[in-house]
């Protein structure tokens, strides 16, 4: 018996990204039509993994690229339509999927794509794929380098801990049991 295995998904404006998590999976049997993604293989703790996805739009199937690591199998898929507004959903079916989620690691979103340019080599994209173990450093926190973070301490209006009295409500005797 078969059991879904767990899929993230994510999407740029050209490109459909879906992860199935099977760890150590041998000689998966994968197949990809203009409508569909279908998966089976056995995981290393010896399950039987199927998964059969019938995607929301149209993709290209001759140019799916895929990726079969320790971890995971990882896609990046091309829609069909080039320059079509984002997909709601993965899939075609509206009810949701406990097994499938969003990978918010590689979504971008609609309106962020103005740094990124348009149709990128796809193959330098798989390579990159691989890597995203850890958040790498804190993006976005220049400046700060050699900031002293006790300085922010009492920035927010709440007082020091230093400024609270050595006696509490709490500290008075209790009455004995009878």
């Amino acid at each position: 018996m078969s059991v879904a295995p767990p899929v993230l998904w994510a999407q740029r404006p050209n490109l459909v990204f879906v992860t199935i998590n099977v760890s150590d999976c041998v000689d998966p049997e994968i197949k990809v039509e203009a409508d569909k993604l279908y998966f089976k293989g056995k995981g290393g703790d010896q399950k039987q993994y199927e998964a059969n996805l019938k995607f929301l739009k149209e993709v290209n199937p001759d140019t799916v690229k895929y990726a079969v690591r320790p971890r995971c199998i990882e896609f990046a898929i091309e829609k069909k339509e080039e320059d079509a507004p984002y997909w709601t959903r993965l899939l075609e079916d509206k009810t949701k999927q406990h097994w499938l989620k969003v990978d918010f690691t590689k979504w971008k979103d609609e309106d962020d794509s103005e740094g990124e340019e348009q149709g990128g080599d796809l193959e330098d994209m798989m390579k990159n794929m691989g890597g995203l173990g850890g958040a790498g450093g804190m993006g976005g926190m220049g400046g700060m380098g050699g900031m002293d973070m006790s300085a922010l301490g009492g920035m927010d209006g709440r007082p020091d801990l230093d400024d609270l009295d050595d006696e509490d409500s709490d500290d008075e005797d209790l009455p004995g049991l009878e």
